[in-house]
């Protein structure tokens, strides 16, 4: 059966459920039948699958409403569109109107990237490869971070971000953050997305980790990568596209890059399960349940509760950014470490892909991105491919398309369930051979193996195409930390 015959029957089939799917080009478009909200549309390369799941749920993510006034005004999906776990397909984007939904962003809030490049000859990394190992697997898998936090830096962490954990930090640096370098830190506030800095209160932050007697805390969340997709990886810069703006940015071909995909951890969970859990006990009495529990906080209803939310996330978030942060600085101290105390390492930038931020314009608006970074007119933007594949360093345009978001990463071809009962496990079909994947977890390498993944290289054209980015620099990986 050639694809249009595929695809012409999986609309046929989305028709009998209610939906209401087309295409133009490379952009699909959904909607309820019997709903008055317009289309969520995505974008998708050539020949690429559309997973009715996905499209399901963007089409339930568009028409969510609150009874007591609040809607969403657009949705739309970024090309490594993919069923999401808890009910929104990741790579969603949704611009809401007198509302917020906590389950659209989920529990990884400010799951992000961070991207940092080094004035180092590939060669000399590779010679001293098992000793950069054995010290990283220590800091990454071990515990072997000594990463002590006062309550007050911790205070400053969830009210301030970076910008008042970097504060209180400086003061009096303890652990191994007593060989950081804070002025170089404090500089590289411009190179994080909105300064790392939101408007968070340590009252929504979990209560072991800001104690009241002042004491110190051993955070165990604290500088960790996480499971599932979340990785820090060494690269090499081999080619660059945009001569100009990698220069502006400090990047050039044969540096090495260090990458970090992780979020905030425990505390991300802990917000988000809780307000979860807010929005639906504040859901009006004897009205109907949103489909795939996607309750909605009103401001009509409840304006303290959304205001309540913002900040809870912003708290989560801010844990996020420092958490990255860290990531990179256990790689940047050992790096000194082993190859020189002037290594400088300097940051290229690090944003966000799971957030909830308000939008300009007048009336009481945000956009959530779920799986989807911003991409604003001149702004960095970082897409992961996988452990066998380039990323993309690329610049936003601050198209409409997509709602001045990107792609943050390829997006996923298989399951870690359909990864993991594969029936070649051979390494050269799973994409394996060749890939220096440093983890504790044998099943890790199998369910993030690149065979799991699309490929990364349409997933950047179509966005190309569209307007919504241009490419800056390819760097590829050289070995990836798994935890």
């Amino acid at each position: 059966m050639n694809a249009n015959k595929q695809l012409n029957r999986l609309f046929a089939a989305l028709g009998r459920e209610g939906l209401e799917v087309s295409r133009e080009g490379r952009v699909y478009r959904v909607r309820r039948k019997d709903g008055p909200e317009a289309p969520a549309e995505v974008l998708l390369p050539d020949d690429f699958p559309v997973e009715a799941k996905a499209l399901r749920q963007l089409a339930g993510l568009m028409a969510v409403k609150h009874p007591c006034g609040g809607s969403v005004e657009h949705a739309c999906a970024s090309p490594d569109f993919h069923p999401g776990d808890a009910g929104v397909a990741i790579g969603s984007v949704a611009v809401t109107r007198d509302m917020v939904i906590p389950a659209a962003v989920g529990s990884d809030i400010n799951c992000g990237m961070r991207l940092h490049v080094i004035e180092l000859a590939p060669d000399r990394l590779l010679a001293r490869r098992d000793e950069l190992v054995e010290l990283l697997k220590g800091d990454f898998f071990f515990g072997t971070r000594d990463l002590p936090m006062t309550a007050g830096s911790m205070r400053a962490l969830f009210h301030d971000g970076l910008l008042g954990w970097i504060d209180e930090v400086g003061k009096r640096p303890l652990g191994v953050l007593a060989g950081s370098d804070f002025d170089q830190l404090t500089r590289e506030l411009d190179r994080v997305h909105l300064g790392g800095a939101l408007a968070g209160h340590a009252m929504w932050a979990p209560e072991d980790l800001v104690p009241e007697d002042g004491g110190q805390v051993r955070d165990g969340g604290m500088a960790t990568i996480g499971g599932g997709n979340h990785f820090v990886e060494i690269q090499v810069v081999e080619a660059v596209e945009d001569g100009a703006m990698a220069h502006a940015w400090g990047v050039r071909a044969g540096q090495l890059a260090v990458m970090i995909h992780s979020g905030s951890r425990g505390v991300g969970k802990h917000v988000g399960a809780a307000w979860r859990d807010k929005a639906r006990a504040a859901w009006p009495k004897g009205q109907r349940h949103p489909e795939e529990g996607l309750f909605a906080l009103s401001l009509a209803d409840h304006p303290e509760l959304v205001a309540g939310y913002l900040q809870a996330e912003a708290t989560a978030a801010n844990y996020g950014f420092v958490n990255r942060l860290l990531l990179a600085e256990l790689i940047r101290l050992r790096m000194r470490q082993v190859f020189g105390a002037g290594l400088a390492a300097p940051l290229v930038y690090d944003l966000p892909h799971n957030i909830t931020l308000p939008m300009d314009g007048p009336g009481r608006r945000w956009i959530t991105r779920k799986g989807a970074c911003p991409a604003d007119a001149g702004q960095p933007v970082i897409i992961p491919g996988s452990m066998g594949a380039a990323s993309y360093l690329a610049v936003g345009r601050g198209s409409p398309t997509l709602c001045s978001s990107a792609s943050h990463g390829a997006g996923r071809a298989r399951s870690r369930f359909m990864m993991s009962n594969h029936t070649d496990q051979d390494e050269r079909a799973l994409g394996l051979t060749g890939v220096d994947c440093i983890t504790l977890r044998e099943e890790r390498r199998i369910e993030e193996a690149p065979a799991a993944y699309k490929p990364i290289g349409p997933v950047i054209g179509c966005q190309v195409d569209a307007g919504t980015i241009s490419v800056v620099a390819g760097p590829r990986p050289m070995m990836t930390f798994k935890a």
